[in-house]
C-alpha cells in the first residue's frame, strides 16, 4: 500500500510555517510516500509565488496545485513555467503559461494530479470541468497507474456531481476552495475516494483564514478594506489516502487536522 496526503488551501504565512514546523514528522510518523497541497493562498492569502513554492516543495510537499488566485501574484505569471511541481488549473483558457496536470511517483506508482475550477459562483471563466476532466483522465490513461483530481469550486453540488462523474475512473477527487472542511470522506461504489472540502492548512480562529473584525465589518457596513490574514489555533487539514497497488483501489480514506 502507498500512502497519499492531500493537504487543503495553504493559508499565509502561519499556514505556510505549520506546514514546514510539522510536515517532515507526519511524513515520517505516518509513512507517507507522497504529498500534494493547494499552494494559492500561500502568499499572503492570495496567490503564490516561486520563493515560496521552492520553500514548499524543501519542507516536504511533492506536489502543488492552484486554483481561482493562481495570478493573484504578479510576479507569478513570469515564474510558473519554470516550476515542475506546480500546476495550474487544467481548464483555464488555451495557451495561458504553466503545466495542466503532474505526473508524480510514488513507489511504483505513476500518478497523474489535476485540477478543475468550478463554474458556479466562481469568477473566472474557465471551460466546462466536467469535460476537461475527461479528457485530462483519456490523455493520462497510459502515462500513470492513478490519478488524483482536484475541483476547486464554491458549489458543493458541482463538486459532488464531479466525484459521481468520475467514480471508477479516478482515484480520488477532492474539492478544495471554501476553506471549510466537510465530514463526507468516503470510497464511492466504484472505489473512487471522494471528499467535497479538505479545508484549509491556515489558521481556524478567523473567517475562512482572515482576521475576524475586518470580515464582520464589511458585512455590517459594505465598505471594501483589507482582510490581514488571521494569526491563531492554526491547523494541517487533509485526507490521507491509502491506495492498494495490487487491486488498484482506495483501502483508506480519513481526514485529519495537524496542529
Amino acid at each position: 500500500m502507498i500512502k497519499i496526503l492531500v493537504l487543503g488551501d495553504i493559508v499565509g504565512r502561519p499556514g505556510r510555517n505549520l506546514l514546514l514546523q510539522r510536515l517532515p514528522e507526519i511524513r515520517a510518523d505516518l509513512g507517507i510516500d507522497l504529498v500534494i497541497a493547494n499552494g494559492e493562498n500561500a502568499a499572503a492569502g492570495a496567490g503564490i509565488t516561486g520563493k515560496i513554492v521552492g520553500q514548499l516543495c524543501e519542507g516536504g510537499v511533492d506536489g502543488l496545485t492552484l486554483g481561482d488566485h493562481t495570478w493573484d501574484q504578479k510576479i507569478f505569471l513570469g515564474e510558473i513555467d519554470d516550476l515542475e511541481t506546480v500546476c495550474r488549473p487544467a481548464n483555464f483558457a488555451s495557451g495561458v503559461p504553466g503545466r495542466d496536470r503532474l505526473i508524480l511517483e510514488a513507489g511504483s506508482q505513476r500518478i497523474g494530479v489535476f485540477t478543475v475550477l468550478g463554474r458556479n459562483f466562481m469568477g473566472p471563466k474557465v471551460d466546462c470541468p466536467f469535460r476537461t476532466a475527461d479528457r485530462l483522465l483519456k490523455e493520462l490513461e497510459s502515462e500513470t497507474d492513478l490519478v488524483l483530481v482536484e475541483i476547486h469550486a464554491e458549489a458543493t453540488s458541482e463538486k459532488i456531481a464531479l466525484g459521481w462523474h468520475l467514480d471508477g475512473r479516478a482515484a480520488m477527487v477532492f474539492g478544495t476552495h471554501t476553506h471549510v472542511p466537510t465530514a463526507d470522506a468516503e470510497v464511492l461504489p466504484a472505489g473512487t475516494a471522494y471528499i467535497s472540502d479538505l479545508g484549509m492548512s491556515g489558521p481556524y480562529r478567523g473567517v475562512i483564514g482572515r482576521d475576524i473584525d475586518s470580515v464582520i465589518g464589511r458585512f455590517l457596513d459594505g465598505i471594501p478594506r483589507r482582510f490581514p490574514v488571521a494569526e491563531e489555533d492554526v491547523r494541517l487539514s487533509g485526507v490521507l489516502l491509502g491506495w492498494d497497488e495490487a487491486s488498484g483501489r482506495a483501502v483508506s480514506f480519513e481526514h485529519s487536522f495537524w496542529r
